[in-house]
């Protein structure tokens, strides 16, 4: 868990120089992926699932 959780925070800091610094490139989407695999072994993952069903519902329910 330790390790993983290193592993998210250093993917996390690449990540965040990449579009800071430069447009999103393949090499970044890799980085970017690679982030996202290793967040979905967190203890977190059920925070950011739910998180982003409730966002999903609620633009789900704007009406034009």
């Amino acid at each position: 868990m330790i390790l993983s959780m290193s592993g998210v925070v250093l993917l996390g800091i690449i990540v965040f120089l990449f579009f800071r610094k430069a447009g999103l490139k393949a090499s970044h989407a890799v980085v970017s992926a690679l982030f996202g695999f290793y967040l979905a072994n967190t203890a977190i993952a059920p925070s950011i699932k739910a998180g982003g069903e409730s966002l999903a519902s609620l633009l789900g329910g704007i009406k034009f």
